[in-house]
């Protein structure tokens, strides 16, 4: 019988992990966490929004047949030519490899940036971000540094935008907790691009950074950042920004363990997979997510979305059984939804079909996705167990 690992427990590798449960194919699945996390939620945790049990699921809670092992570790490299992947708690070896170990953070050779900055890569930088905020305001109640009061976000873009707009939600709650005077209250929004979110329409842009303002953000488009120190941004305008916060949400590139396994990567170190989601360097590996450079028959390459490197999930799953039982593999084939950013808890914006929403209308879209992928992920008891946190 075949020896199956699976790296990473993101959208991509938890729904290929859960298509093989069910399917009783033995496997072990390699995370460096014991549970998954909701990773297009984040901003949420990081915004003041829940409680952190309410963005993650253990993993053994999803696996549930005894041929479905789990490995708490970090994979440190993958060796092919012995089909062996290394960690932290020993090496594994495999017949069939499944690669979904997601993004590490593109940092565009900004000076200071990787340094100064914090990053929302995961549930564990989420509450640090979370916690880091909340200290600046409580200390701020004794030396009244108004630095400490000033946020800065880079970047625009999906991730940008909704961190920003839970920000401006949850910031009024902790002057109030601190009694600091709200006005006081700085949170900047910093992009390169010349718009805010590039993946809607751009009517729908206006929209969010019309939103964003009115909230009280400074937003700032077609502006650099070109340096950070610490406690200060750079700009290509040749100003200065003073803030005790400072995330970087502006761009993400594939692991670089792909690279150096020695997998033909493209510009962002994806790997390149053909169109089963396989390897074209190796016919054992299937690689999906964050991780795979996919092309789609009109030429075009998939953007790094939950919904894309759910789909691949799912693709690889069945795929992999089918090559296991000697069947055909099925091509993949994506069905892209459209794209929908919450700005705050009550506001959205987004493509749904084709059709540009906006308002409560993209509000509610935006929740129901989330209820869709706990119900695909779990059924109905994760879904029943984890609905509090939609619409808090």
């Amino acid at each position: 019988m075949a020896d199956i690992l699976i790296l990473g427990a993101g959208y991509t590798g938890i729904m290929a992990a859960t298509h093989l449960d069910k399917a009783t194919q033995p496997f072990t699945l390699i995370n460096r966490h014991p549970y998954h996390y909701f990773t297009t939620l984040l901003h949420e945790a990081a915004g003041g929004r829940g409680n952190r049990k309410d963005y993650s699921v253990t993993l053994k809670n999803l696996l549930h047949k005894p041929t479905s092992q789990l490995v708490v570790g970090e994979v440190r490299a993958i060796e092919r030519h012995r089909h062996a992947v290394v960690t932290g708690e020993g090496e594994y070896f495999y017949d069939r490899l499944i690669i979904a170990l997601g993004w590490v953070p593109a940092y565009f050779g900004i000076e200071g940036l990787d340094k100064y900055s914090l990053v929302l890569t995961n549930l564990e930088s989420a509450m640090n971000i979370r916690q880091h905020i909340e200290r600046q305001f409580q200390a701020y109640v004794d030396d009244k540094n108004p630095e400490r009061l000033r946020v800065v976000v880079g970047g625009a873009g999906l991730t940008g935008v909704e961190l920003t707009g839970e920000l401006l939600d949850w910031l009024p709650t902790l002057c109030v907790k601190y009694g600091i005077d709200a006005s006081l209250v700085e949170v900047h929004n910093i992009e390169a691009m010349p718009t805010v979110l590039p993946q809607v329409s751009e009517s729908l842009r206006n929209t969010a950074a019309e939103v964003l303002e009115r909230k009280g953000a400074v937003v700032r488009t077609g502006t650099k950042i070109v340096k950070v120190e610490e406690n200060r941004v750079h700009l290509a305008t040749n100003e200065r920004v003073h803030a005790r916060t400072i995330i970087w949400t502006g761009g993400v590139k594939a692991n670089p363990i792909l690279r150096a396994a020695g997998f033909t990567v493209d510009g962002r170190g994806r790997a390149i997979v053909d169109g089963y989601l396989k390897s074209v360097d190796d016919d054992s590996v299937f690689i999906g997510g964050d991780s795979a450079c996919f092309e789609t028959h009109r030429g075009n390459q998939l953007p790094p979305t939950a919904q894309v490197a759910t789909q691949m999930g799912r693709a690889i799953g069945r795929n992999l059984v089918a090559a296991v039982q000697g069947k055909e593999m099925q091509p993949f084939r994506v069905s892209l939804k459209g794209t929908l950013a919450s700005i705050g808890r009550e506001e959205a914006v987004g493509d749904v079909g084709g059709i540009p929403v906006r308002g409560m209308v993209a509000t509610v879209a935006k929740e129901a996705t989330k209820i869709k992928y706990l119900w695909e992920l779990g059924g109905a008891r994760l879904a029943g167990e984890k609905t509090d946190i939609v619409g808090r």
